[in-house]
């Protein structure tokens, strides 16, 4: 997983230049079937987006979607854009699905079409912290006063509707009357989650009602306010699954080092002075602690999460910090070849990793001992 990155994918222009505005400086990577990301930080945090066009229908998203996925295993995947409102939800709204129903399933038999959706459900945390975006209301500064989050069900097709009469707008409002919204890629993203075992979150600002309303005139008026809003609430969301995952790996950092313990990796004599020592255990080795290369890949990762936390701080400067990252790739991936070579070039990273952020006590510490562990691998 890339634990400082969120995929997000838009079906039209207009979503994907709303996105991208609240995106620093990006760089383009191209997928080698040809698809088109864009990759910058979310303005003032450490959350990584990769954006990218998927236009419109359920099928494309959902191939755009897995390509995304397996490209760069990403925290979340989030699909933005704009909806219908099949109630009463204003336009200008955000609609956030807590569960995505693909209405098109049915059977059709004599006395009429039966339904039968596939149906959904959004992750627990993912659904969790959007709610937090919300009663936060962080994102509400972003948006026009008296703009509201909303969430429940989206229901997603093959159709533009735009009907109260059709027989198709009455049979999705008998047989779907708790949904929220309506659109045509929800099914398809989520689809490509479910089977690639990646969270996914659907982001849409109302811009219609779906009741036969719907004119060109009114798309230039809404669509841009619907769109900006979606937009606002996504990349918040994106940021906040960011930041619950850098506390996460924190916590399983000091989970797997054992609070208030310290381990010495000196190879020499250590003495060990201290007037009082209390709640606390030191550990001394006369040779480095074995570690395994997942162990590594562990340590690799809560490294990854203090960088981004300072840099979200202000403490550590862009420059430096995608300098960090890259020899943090670099010892990743050599470590895991686990072969000579792979352990020479993992320590030549850290050390200029150590080189890097030798102000920061705290991280030159742990690479120190990272270094030191490595070297005494069989």
């Amino acid at each position: 997983m890339t634990d400082d990155l969120v995929v997000m994918l838009t079906a039209f222009n207009e979503e994907y230049k709303a996105v991208r505005q609240r995106l620093g400086k990006t760089t383009v990577h191209r997928h080698g079937r040809g698809t088109r990301f864009e990759i910058g930080a979310v303005r003032g945090t450490s959350c990584r987006v990769a954006l990218s066009l998927t236009g419109k229908g359920t099928h494309p998203a959902a191939v755009l979607a897995e390509r995304a996925i397996q490209q760069f295993s990403p925290v979340a995947l989030i699909f933005v854009g704009v909806a219908g409102a099949l109630w009463d939800t204003p336009l200008g709204d955000v609609v956030v699905a807590t569960h995505v129903c693909a209405y098109h399933g049915g059977t059709s038999e004599d006395d009429g079409l039966k339904a039968r959706p596939r149906v959904w459900e959004i992750a627990h945390h993912v659904s969790q912290t959007a709610q937090h975006v919300a009663r936060a209301g962080d994102w509400a500064r972003d948006v026009p006063p008296g703009t509201r989050a909303h969430f429940g069900v989206i229901a997603a097709g093959e159709i533009v509707q735009n009907s109260r009469l059709s027989a198709e707008a009455r049979w999705i409002r008998e047989h779907y009357n708790d949904a929220l919204a309506i659109e045509m890629e929800a099914a398809g993203v989520a689809q490509a989650g479910h089977l690639n075992g990646s969270p996914v979150a659907v982001v849409r600002g109302i811009s219609d009602r779906a009741d036969g309303t719907k004119t060109s005139e009114g798309d230039r008026n809404w669509q841009p306010l619907a769109v900006a809003n979606a937009a606002a609430f996504a990349v918040h969301l994106a940021s906040e699954l960011i930041d619950e995952r850098e506390h996460k790996a924190m916590k399983d950092d000091v989970a797997s080092n054992g609070h208030g313990t310290v381990y010495n990796y000196a190879t020499g004599p250590v003495g060990i002075q201290a007037a009082n020592v209390s709640g606390s255990s030191v550990t001394q080795y006369a040779s480095p602690r074995p570690h395994s290369a997942m162990d590594f890949v562990a340590e690799l990762s809560a490294l990854r999460a203090v960088l981004a936390r300072e840099r979200s701080s202000g403490k550590l400067d862009d420059a430096t910090y995608e300098a960090a990252r890259g020899e943090l790739d670099i010892a990743g991936k050599a470590i895991a070849s686990d072969t000579p070579d792979g352990k020479k070039t993992f320590v030549l990273a850290l050390k200029r990793l150590g080189g890097l952020i030798a102000e920061f006590a705290e991280l030159a510490t742990k690479i120190a001992a990272l270094i030191a562990a490595a070297k005494g691998m069989p």
